[in-house]
């Protein structure tokens, strides 16, 4: 009998330790409890935007899912764990994150993985280049808080973006950490899958956190139109990546390229390599940037850049079409506004396009609220004047009025809400609700528009991404202003650890030995 009551108290003693859920349930067959949270943004905070929650157009519980098809209902990695999806939300990349939204989408997160837990693991899907109002490294005070909640026995396994940050606290509090390996990101659904992935096997085969974590930051700061894994020295570099990680005792490897459009100390690139050798962890981690530092002379543009006079010069003398201009200082798809006038304002004022007979010419896109509620009145066919744009970032132009024929209106775009095709001359002005960044054909042509017959495509876009690059017979990138500007030195970064390449373009060669980062479990 008082071996009975002993055997008891034990076990009451065992069930009230911080124990991995599959423990705490008294059955390590069962399948793991895997939560999955994430706040994905890349903000500018030279741009004069601000971003608001309703932005983030958040999904919450079994929606989680439509953003992972590798977790779906009849996949295989699906099965393998008990998932519990919480909140995860996704916006444009834009200005600063107004901080009551980052605290009501970090609060809503927070009470569903307290009411859900515990958990073996969580996928923390971020993207790494988020800015919030008056708070430096959100998605570092993101983890921390999430590591209140679940404590530091769940493994954290999280999938960024190679233009995202890591700073140290982040590092610490992950377990598992993996980016992109390709910009375009034609691999991200395949980098979120291996995030997912490591974490599944670490589990199950009980090896849990990796014993190490090398952190290197490397003293450069590039624009992604500068670092494409389609050109060298970018291609060559990340070629590297894939290789590293199939050495035994390694289990995934890391470059970081970092985000140039805001001035935080971590604003900077990053390597990082996990795995259970310390030898080799801490040799990839010092051979990749190393690497990566040996290059840094060699990026340049991923396409030839000019002037906007000159690219509309050549676009127009050109026998090539589609003929396409990157808008890149006003990018949405890296931050910009999206609103800035100043190009469609010279074009416009070319007489090549003043004719309904001249040179076709797409442009995609600017919003303007009060342009669109009079052409909807006005119907298609109907006439319309009205200004749009520069509601948000008037510093390089203000507000165009436009004055054309509507040719379509569409509704019901998750971004756009309402999209206005207005042709003005030989110009096809796209007009939207809200901004709203074109980079598929359907984008197009479900406006009535067919980019593949058109003269010449302009688009608020930095490098093409597939579908554009796929379409285009000939390209280059237009050095316009806007808050995602190219030439960096125009910025005036004022916290950005200095030195830093290539801004400080004589500075000597840095210390890129590894740092070991300790684990979560000694937070």
């Amino acid at each position: 009998m008082k071996k009975i009551c002993l055997r008891l108290i034990l076990l009451i003693a065992a069930f009230g330790c911080s124990q991995p859920a599959s423990d705490q349930a008294g059955n390590k067959n069962e399948l793991p409890r895997i939560a999955i949270a994430g706040l994905a943004i890349e903000s500018s905070t030279f741009s004069p935007a601000v971003t608001y929650e309703e932005a983030f157009h958040a999904r919450v519980g079994d929606d989680v899912f439509s953003f992972y098809p590798f977790l779906s209902p009849d996949s295989l990695n699906r099965n393998r764990a008990n998932w519990i999806p919480t909140l995860r939300a996704h916006a444009l990349p834009g200005g600063i994150v107004a901080r009551e939204s980052y605290e009501s989408l970090v609060t809503k997160t927070l009470d569903m993985l307290r009411k859900n837990g515990p958990y073996d693991g969580l996928f923390f899907d971020i993207h790494g280049a988020m800015s919030v109002v008056g708070l430096d490294d959100p998605e570092g005070d993101f983890i921390v808080r999430v590591r209140e909640v679940i404590g530091k026995e769940t493994i954290i396994s999280t999938s960024m973006d190679l233009h995202g940050n890591v700073s140290w606290r982040l590092a610490q509090n992950t377990d598992l950490i993996t980016c992109y390996r390709m910009a375009p990101h034609e691999d991200a659904l395949e980098s979120k899958k291996r995030a997912v992935e490591n974490l599944l096997d670490r589990i199950e085969n009980s090896k849990g956190k990796p014993s190490y974590k090398a952190w290197i930051p490397v003293p450069i700061l590039l624009p992604g139109e500068k670092t494409s894994t389609r050109i060298e020295p970018g291609k060559s570099l990340y070629a590297r990546v894939a290789p590293a990680t199939l050495q035994e005792g390694v289990i995934d490897a890391a470059i970081w390229i970092g985000y140039a459009w805001a001035d935080e100390p971590r604003n900077h690139a990053v390597v990082m390599v996990t795995g259970d050798d310390k030898e080799k962890v801490t040799n990839t981690a010092e051979q990749l940037a190393s690497s990566f530092w040996a290059v840094r002379n060699d990026f340049d543009f991923v396409a030839p850049t000019a002037t906007l006079k000159e690219s509309l010069d050549m676009a127009i003398a050109s026998d090539k079409h589609p003929f396409m201009i990157s808008d890149m200082g006003d990018n949405p798809t890296a931050g910009g506004a999206g609103d800035v006038t100043w190009t469609l304002k010279e074009i416009l004022a070319r007489p090549e396009f003043k004719s309904a007979n001249g040179p076709s010419l797409i442009y995609a896109s600017i919003p303007g609220p009060e342009f669109i509620e009079k052409a909807v009145q006005a119907g298609v066919g109907g006439k319309v004047e009205a200004y749009a744009g520069a509601a948000t970032d008037a510093r390089f132009a203000p507000p165009i009025l436009l004055s054309g024929t509507i040719e379509a209106i569409e509704h019901g775009d998750e971004n756009a809400e309402i999209e206005v095709v207005v042709k003005i001359g030989s110009v096809f002005v796209i007009v939207t609700k809200k901004r709203k960044p074109y980079h598929r054909e359907i984008d197009f042509t479900r406006l009535g528009l067919n980019p593949r017959e058109s003269d010449i495509v302009v688009v608020k876009i930095g490098y093409l991404v597939p579908e554009l690059y796929d379409m285009r017979a000939d390209w280059i990138m237009a050095l316009t202003p806007g808050g995602v500007d190219q030439d960096l030195e125009r910025l005036g970064y004022k916290r950005i650890k200095r030195p830093m390449f290539p801004l400080d373009k004589d500075m000597k060669d840095p210390d890129l030995k590894a740092q070991l980062v300790p684990s979560s479990d000694d937070i």
